[in-house]
């Protein structure tokens, strides 16, 4: 069995190939380089370039380092044929991703509950009534939560704030029922979603269907001074918009691990807005043991001729 590693972090390699040598004895694991056009049975990857996966009609799979493809789906797009036909495209299902999807959130959540973000503005523009000054905390029964997306980590993600006796929403493509969670379900539903939400966490994937779906419309459909989360995808965001919406105090903050371009740039003005809090997308690291065992099980289920999850369906884009 021979396995095709890609990461755009050289320095990470070594590591990846030895956990891949570790989980798969036998297997011969090698890091692609610029012209390797050997065989190979299965490809793990993260962010290739279109070079690497065209013409490779021997793979069996192709495994992602990540729950999101959208960045493959794109070589696709750009050069239909990039992806070999009949080859399954494999995304990661958690893998330790939830868990820290959900701490990030919860954190996000309750800061603006609580509104420590004043807090820290106050601490370092030293302005208000005064620093040491007790601001009244959101009422938890009018600050609803929604969640947009309900795949493996905005379920979790929206299971783990209810479990804390917020109100949560859930909005996804098709029906779905999670306890806790008012859920709901296609476009037709969104209005009602939005209505009244004081905080809104992205977590859709990221297809051409929902670029640019935080925009005036949505911000403007929230509870007047809501707050927005976005960790799926740069893309989902109109930066325009969030910008103008933040400015007229539609919105009251924004919370974005994500970005259009990364990392972003030090000229960008989301650095100079104090009611905006970056992080250099962090939100869900991919853990490297938790994803080359879960890679391992499904290379050895395919070789047992098993059905395996995360499969992706190269329409719907996730």
């Amino acid at each position: 069995m021979n396995v095709l590693l890609y990461t755009p972090r050289a320095d990470e390699a070594p590591d990846w190939i030895a956990s891949l040598e570790r989980a798969l004895p036998g297997a011969g694991v090698r890091l692609w380089s610029p012209g390797d056009t050997a065989d190979a049975d299965y490809a793990v990857l993260w962010r290739p370039p279109a070079e690497l996966l065209a013409g490779r009609t021997s793979l069996r799979a192709i495994f992602a380092l990540g729950a999101g493809v959208d960045a493959l789906l794109a070589l696709e797009r750009h050069a239909p044929g990039t992806l070999p036909a009949g080859v399954p495209l494999v995304r990661l299902e958690d893998a330790g991703m939830a868990e820290q999807m959900a701490e990030y959130a919860v954190h996000a959540a309750l800061r603006y509950l609580r509104r420590f973000d004043e807090y820290e503005l106050a601490q370092r523009e030293r302005t208000g009534a005064a620093p040491w000054h007790a601001l009244e905390p959101h009422p938890r029964e009018s600050f609803h939560i929604g969640v947009l997306g309900l795949g493996m980590l905005g379920a979790h993600v929206a299971k783990t704030l209810a479990s804390l006796g917020l109100s949560v929403r859930g909005y996804s493509r098709g029906k779905k029922t999670l306890e806790g969670v008012a859920t709901f379900a296609g476009e037709s539903a969104l209005p009602a979603f939005l209505d009244g939400l004081k905080l809104v966490i992205n977590l859709l994937p990221s297809t051409p269907d929902t670029d640019g779906i935080l925009n005036r419309d949505l911000f403007d459909a929230l509870a007047h001074g809501a707050y927005l989360v976005n960790l799926a995808r740069g893309a989902h965001l109109v930066e325009a918009d969030l910008m103008a919406a933040l400015d007229s105090g539609r919105l009251a903050a924004a919370t974005l691990d994500v970005f259009a371009q990364e990392p972003l740039s030090a000229e960008h003005p989301f650095w100079r807005m104090p009611r905006v809090t970056i992080t250099p997308h962090i939100s869900a690291l991919t853990l490297r043991e938790p994803a080359v065992r879960q890679i391992a099980r499904k290379i050895e289920a395919l070789a047992r001729g098993e059905a395996i999850g995360g499969i992706v369906d190269l329409h719907r884009g996730y």
